[in-house]
């Protein structure tokens, strides 16, 4: 089985990572076959309360080529499966001001089972996001001499 991870680059970047959890996502046929193809987004992606269900808008998920009329809509609304404790726990977090529910990543499990990484998160400042730029030039050119070095 091919190894599938699409992940959502900007995340960190953008937010403070709190807590994270592994969700199930309800698919429709088409649209795992698209997702083992690698052929889905979840850059402009979030994820919502609503009657106490799970749900993540703005995830693309291309069309199915070989689908015919089977096909799916690329961009539809799809449920998130988690326990009920969990739900409640992120309930109280998103109750929060500034909390946020962000994808961070969709892969396949051991058993072929797509997957939705998702995270609590915080907004970051813009001094916030200098320093990280800072560290990851700092690193990059600590890393060029060791490499000089050798």
């Amino acid at each position: 089985m091919s190894k599938v991870s699409i992940r959502n680059k900007k995340a960190s970047f953008e937010y403070h990572l709190n807590d994270v959890y592994v969700a199930g996502i309800m698919l429709t046929g088409t649209e795992i076959k698209s997702i083992r193809a690698s052929k889905a987004s979840i850059n402009e992606a979030y994820c919502f309360l609503h009657n106490g269900e799970l749900w993540v808008k703005g995830m693309h998920i291309a069309e199915y080529e070989p689908g015919s009329y089977n096909n799916h809509a690329p961009l539809r609304e799809r449920k998130l499966l988690l326990n009920a404790r969990e739900i409640e726990k992120i309930e109280k977090e998103l109750k929060v001001k500034g909390t946020t529910l962000i994808p961070l990543e969709i892969f396949l499990n051991e058993k072929g089972i797509a997957k939705l990484k998702i995270a609590l998160a915080t907004g970051k400042k813009l001094f916030d996001k200098r320093d990280d730029l800072k560290l990851k030039d700092a690193k990059r050119e600590m890393d060029r001499v060791k490499k000089a070095r050798l």
